[in-house]
């Protein structure tokens, strides 16, 4: 079986991290974007990955990224977007050009990336693309417009790119993290013994999950949360 690439956009700490090691340890190449990637540096020695640099809600920056990878690893057999980005606060108190922002981030960042891939995976009927979405992408929460503007339209980007895809060989899938990754919001440990937060090593094993489903009973959506949370 020749070597697979996976391409994490957004990467960072957390998930993003988990996800390099997890597919780094399957025996894949590893390809991390970011718009800072001094901060993946200790994860790219300990995984091997390659980091890019790269905004995501710049066009140019996002084609050039593709681009890169073309010459120097191929089209990437599972790419993940996890950029996202918020403006907090209530509504009519809201900066403007920040919830702007927060938009091209979450939603037509999501939207760049999957078109590029999309793209080149078409030509080889084959990949996986798949989109990290929130609690946000299925109910907005007062003071937190923006957040849910970005994820509601993520969501709906990868639900229309599932149903125009999969017909050609391209697993395109969305999932709603329903709660708080540990790593990022837990602060003690306590709350991580109480299984408060999601654990991003058990998430990232179902991205790969996903990722590997047989074509006959494919998933577009999974929904994750810690097991007390409320529904």
């Amino acid at each position: 079986m020749a070597t697979e690439t996976a391409l994490i956009v957004g990467a960072g700490a957390g998930l993003s991290a988990s996800l390099a090691r997890l597919c780094a340890g399957e025996g894949m190449r590893v390809a991390l974007a970011a718009r800072n990637i001094d901060k993946l540096q200790d994860l790219c020695r300990a995984t091997g990955a390659k980091a890019y640099g790269c905004d995501a809600s710049d066009a140019g920056s996002v084609a050039a990224l593709f681009d890169r990878l073309d010459g120097e690893v191929g089209t990437p057999d599972l790419v993940v977007y996890n950029a996202s980005a918020r403006e907090r606060g209530p509504v009519h108190a809201l900066d403007s050009a920040k919830v702007r922002q927060g938009l091209l981030v979450s939603c037509y960042g999501g939207f760049l990336v999957g078109q590029q891939a999309a793209q080149r995976m078409l030509t080889q009927g084959r990949g996986s693309i798949l989109f990290t979405g929130a609690t946000a992408s299925v109910k907005g929460f007062a003071e937190s417009a923006s957040f849910a503007m970005g994820k509601f339209g993520l969501r709906g980007l990868a639900q229309s790119m599932a149903r125009e895809l999969a017909p050609k060989g391209i697993h395109v899938a969305h999932f709603v993290i329903d709660g708080g990754i540990a790593t990022t919001y837990a602060k003690t440990e306590e709350n991580r013994a109480q299984a408060r937060f999601l654990d991003p090593d058990e998430i990232a094993k179902t991205y790969l999950q996903i990722h590997r489903q047989g074509r006959s009973a494919w998933t577009w959506e999974v929904e994750l949360r810690p097991w007390m949370e409320r529904f």
